[in-house]
């Protein structure tokens, strides 16, 4: 299936690209994740399984369970802290 990803804040300075379509077998985020990680490089230190990352499916923040469908999109982001 086709997914839009998007990145957010040093994850995206890290990456590059704002975002990406995505062909993809995966059936949930953290599977998705793991085919990123996969992939080597700036994508394996960036979405890493040690380093602290948040999702949204959809625009709603989500577990890594969360379930994935045609044309979702897919937001990674560092946790923020601010005050």
């Amino acid at each position: 299936m086709k997914v839009q990803l998007k990145y957010f804040a040093s994850i995206r300075e890290a990456l590059g690209p704002p975002g990406e379509s995505v062909e993809t077998s995966a059936a949930t985020v953290g599977t998705l994740r793991d085919e990123l990680i996969a992939r080597g490089g700036v994508y394996a230190q960036a979405l890493a399984r040690g380093r602290a990352v948040r999702v949204a499916l959809n625009q709603v923040m989500s577990g890594e369970e969360a379930l994935l469908s045609e044309g979702c999109e897919v937001a990674f982001f560092p946790p923020v802290t601010g005050g």
